[in-house]
């Protein structure tokens, strides 16, 4: 395949699996509490999706498999026929708008609260969350999760694979197994927050196990090329401190490179990082890269063009960017153009609801485009 004229293969269709894929640009998932209170989708969810259609590819904010993996108030939710039939709204007005997408599933673990959810927390082991955390009533103390156990952590598994079933019925083309940012696949990984003792505990290889059971029973329901894995290492958000990072990725790297998945997303992927280069030469399949763009300030002017062709040059397939498309509806086509870039509006971020930096982002017209 050829690249464009200006040498980037940022924009040049591509394939993930048997989908074809306009550019090589993704919309990373990114949590936005616009969900009705019992999780299910809005219209003006569908709204927002829709809007950023042009992606190569987006893949859906964080989607609860159950009630006890409830995060934060106001989040999506994928375990009744209400949920589905909510993200079927969302997923056919993206179709319509020429889109594509996956929905990411992820089970909060311990970062959760009984006001929240209505349960208490679960986790692999009883060590709470090390800051506040927000509720419908306001930010609380977190709470001491309570302990899985190995029943539960059956039905855990199982609920993800329940929840991807509702998925492809629900319109989405496959789904990503949030196994990052300090959740709960990512407290089963890190030494801070598995002490357990059991098959599912203690060395590298026990420690990978609930990982590796969830990325399976998913990809036993829906096929593995519906299947994509999210991966954070050496990310310590949401208090995780994993103490053996450079054994535990390529351990599990090695165990998942077998199962023929849709991707491996890699958050704050550096090329120059010797355990990226790692990752790459172990994953046989399809690489998504989210680039460091800086943490906790402005995104950079060029929205992230220059960081992905360098995680592309490095064997990346795929870039996701979040903040990019969350102020720019239209990314694709001002990255393709060098056009400006709107600013986010970080106080609209989350817990706001409405229309207000969410869907009220302006696009550029046709002159504007053609004038740049």
């Amino acid at each position: 395949m050829t690249n464009n004229a200006d040498g980037t293969r940022l924009f040049e269709p591509t394939t993930l699996g048997s989908l074809a894929l306009p550019n090589r640009l993704v919309m990373a998932p990114l949590t936005r509490n616009r969900a009705a209170a019992d999780g299910v989708p809005t219209p003006l969810m569908a709204t927002y999706y829709a809007q950023r259609a042009s992606a190569g590819l987006i893949i859906a904010e964080a989607t609860t498999p159950s009630a006890v993996g409830q995060t934060y108030a106001h989040i999506p939710a994928l375990h009744t026929a209400a949920h589905e039939a909510g993200w079927r709204r969302v997923t056919d007005a993206v179709r319509e708008a020429g889109g594509r997408m996956f929905v990411q599933l992820q089970h909060g673990g311990r970062v959760g609260h009984p006001d929240t959810s209505g349960h208490v927390p679960v986790a692999p082991s009883p060590v709470a969350l090390p800051e506040d955390i927000h509720t419908p009533g306001g930010t609380r103390p977190a709470v001491v999760p309570r302990e899985l156990t190995a029943e539960e952590i059956r039905s855990t598994v199982a609920d993800f694979a329940a929840a991807a079933r509702r998925a492809v019925d629900a319109g989405f083309e496959g789904v990503e197994v949030h196994a990052a940012n300090g959740y709960l696949i990512h407290q089963f990984l890190a030494k801070n927050t598995n002490r357990r003792t059991d098959a599912y505990g203690g060395p590298v290889a026990h420690r990978i196990r609930f990982a590796l059971d969830v990325v399976r029973a998913v990809a036993e329901e829906i096929g593995p090329e519906r299947v994509g894995v999210r991966i954070s290492p050496g990310v310590g958000v949401n208090g995780i401190e994993e103490g053996d990072t450079d054994r535990i990725y390529p351990a599990l790297v090695a165990a998942l490179a077998d199962q023929r998945l849709a991707y491996l997303h890699v958050v704050f992927a550096d090329p120059d990082q010797p355990l990226f280069q790692e990752i790459r030469r172990a994953w046989p399949g399809a690489l998504i890269a989210n680039p460091v763009l800086g943490w906790g300030g402005p995104p950079p002017a060029d929205g992230g063009r220059a960081a992905a062709e360098r995680l592309l040059a490095a064997g990346a397939d795929l870039i996701s960017l979040g903040r990019g498309f969350l102020a720019n509806p239209d990314l694709v086509a001002r990255l393709r153009v060098g056009a400006p870039l709107n600013a986010v509006r970080d106080q609209y971020l989350m817990y706001t609801g409405g229309e207000e930096g969410y869907t009220d982002y302006p696009v550029l017209g046709v002159s504007e485009l053609v004038a740049v």
